[in-house]
């Protein structure tokens, strides 16, 4: 068996594909390189190791969820539910990615270089030594970091296809009780729940923004310099129990 295998995914239906894979990896394949993909669900779920995919074209829903430790580059776009209950690894998209990218995602790393959409992040939590990071270069949907209990995410707005719209949609880190989320130069603050301690980013913060970044910047090719270039905000929530006072007891 060779230690690579290529895959012209067209046509192909998606529990197919996912047991080809599957199968090369018990015979040892360590890297893959998917053409033509196109919607098909659950690529790398729940695999672990050191694996590579190079995926071309639109990864389908709930790609690398429950993913423990295989890198994967989608050259295209991602569907709904990348990274779902992400364990470890990594995540590279060059184009954009959709709603619930990382929920419940408890380690790892996901850098998107254009936009997302709805609730990304919601439920993200850090375990023991393990911290989740979502670095978004474009703008997210609404509910961004929604419940949001551990790990990092960090939003530059740069990289976007819709240059009037806000760095990130309505109700942001609503519930969030829990780790961090750094923004790029400013948010509007009726976007702000109640809940939410919005400061100036420190040097500590910095340090941790530029280690992400950099590697951000090595994925896609772009100047790091132009994007530390400016103040970050960031946003933690004020209490760890944001409905305590909802509830009797």
């Amino acid at each position: 068996m060779k230690s690579k295998l290529v895959i012209d995914a067209k046509g192909i239906y998606y529990r197919d594909l996912n047991e080809r894979i599957r199968q090369a990896v018990k015979e040892g394949v360590k890297e893959f390189e998917l053409l033509n993909v196109s919607g098909q669900r659950y690529i790398g779920t729940a695999l672990d190791g050191e694996i590579k995919f190079l995926i071309h074209g639109v990864a389908g829903q709930d790609t690398a969820a429950f993913m423990r430790g295989p890198y994967m580059r989608i050259e295209g776009n991602a569907q709904d539910g990348l990274g779902n209950t992400m364990d470890d690894g990594f995540v590279s998209c060059t184009g954009m990615a959709g709603d619930v990218m990382g929920y419940a995602m408890r380690g790892g790393q996901i850098h998107i270089h254009g936009d997302v959409g709805y609730r990304v992040g919601i439920h993200m939590k850090a375990y023991k030594d393990k911290l989740p990071v979502i670095v978004i270069g474009g703008k997210a949907g609404d509910f961004l970091g929604e419940y949001m209990a551990g790990g990092v995410i960090i939003l530059l707005g740069l990289f976007s296809q819709d240059k009037d719209a806000p760095i990130a949609g309505r109700s942001l880190a609503t519930g969030m009780h829990g780790g961090t989320i750094y923004v790029r130069e400013y948010v509007p603050e009726y976007q702000l729940a109640d809940n939410l301690l919005v400061e100036k980013a420190d040097d500590e913060d910095r340090k941790l923004i530029e280690k992400y970044v950099r590697r951000f910047c090595e994925e896609f090719d772009e100047d790091i310099a132009k994007i530390l270039d400016t103040d970050f905000l960031r946003i933690k929530p004020k209490s760890h129990r944001p409905y305590g006072k909802l509830y009797v007891g």
